[in-house]
């Protein structure tokens, strides 16, 4: 469970740092791009990517990846502005439906009294801890809509089945997985952010790449870490998949308390106590 803790906090500290880059008006999107270049820095030192011999390496699912993980921060930023932080929470966090459905039909996870106990109580947790009243959400209405809430949704569901699916391929180490879907993210992000430079919708700043270095070691601990978590519990990718994101909830609700002095309900601080418990359920099954 100490990778799950580490992921939760490097996914918080990831948060934290895109919070702070609209309050200061820094650009997510070249933010993001440039922190794949530092995640892959760190790979390469750290990890020691192994890159012989990887004609049977799963490319399909690196390219997936390397898709998803900047494309997904783009969708995440028009369903905010087009059905409101609130909805978008919503599908974001529900999302996990998808992996503890797959962890159980696809990689034939055995259910136990204790687990599913844990699980549900995880999904209420996530029911309680969504600000379902927040007053500051953006309220639009777009026929479009439900399109971006929907691939939020799929999308967040199905990064986290392929984590799981890299860190259990016994072909090509998880080590050097992690450094192609990197490699592959930032040359995405790239043609991404030169083809808006270039039509003149985005203009090209410096500092952005010093932010963008600082987020990506925020990442790379955030993916590592979950990957270290899924081949250390290897048979119990629903502990992995329901603490994830159930720790982040917690975390994040309380850094937002400490730091960013929010307001929680009633009902929000219930979810938190349930959040925990079901972590505690989960860790002991």
């Amino acid at each position: 469970m100490i990778y799950i803790f580490l992921s939760i906090c490097c996914s918080v500290a990831v948060s934290i740092m895109l919070k702070l880059a609209k309050r200061y008006h820094i650009d997510v999107y070249q933010a993001i791009t440039w922190n794949y270049s530092m995640a892959i820095f760190l790979s390469w030192v750290f990890l020691k990517p192994q890159l012989q011999n990887l004609q049977n390496a799963p490319f399909f699912n690196y390219t997936l990846l390397a898709i998803l993980f900047p494309a997904l921060f783009v969708i995440l930023a028009s369903s905010v502005r087009l059905s409101g932080i609130v909805r978008t929470d919503i599908a974001q966090r529900l999302s996990l439906f998808i992996p503890v459905i797959a962890a159980f039909v696809l990689f034939q996870e055995k259910i136990t009294t204790l687990k599913l106990i844990g699980i549900i109580l995880g999904f209420t947790a996530i029911i309680c801890s969504i600000p379902w009243q927040n007053k500051n959400a953006v309220k639009r209405k777009s026929t479009n809509a439900w399109v971006y809430l929907l691939i939020v949704f799929v999308g967040m569901g199905v990064i986290d089945v392929l984590l799981k699916q890299i860190a259990a391929d016994k072909v090509v180490g998880f080590n050097t997985s992690l450094f192609i879907v990197f490699v592959l993210s930032f040359l995405f992000a790239l043609v991404g952010l030169l083809f808006q430079v270039f039509n003149k919708t985005m203009r090209f700043s410096w500092p952005h790449i010093f932010i963008g270095w600082a987020l990506g070691v925020a990442n790379f601990g955030n993916i590592l870490f979950y990957l270290k978590a899924h081949k250390a519990l290897a048979d119990q990718p629903s502990t992995v998949f329901s603490a994830m994101n159930i720790g982040v909830i917690v975390v994040g609700a309380l850094t937002g308390m400490i730091i960013f002095k929010e307001k929680l309900s009633l009902v929000n601080k219930a979810g938190i106590v349930i959040a925990i418990i079901a972590i505690v359920i989960m860790a002991k099954s």
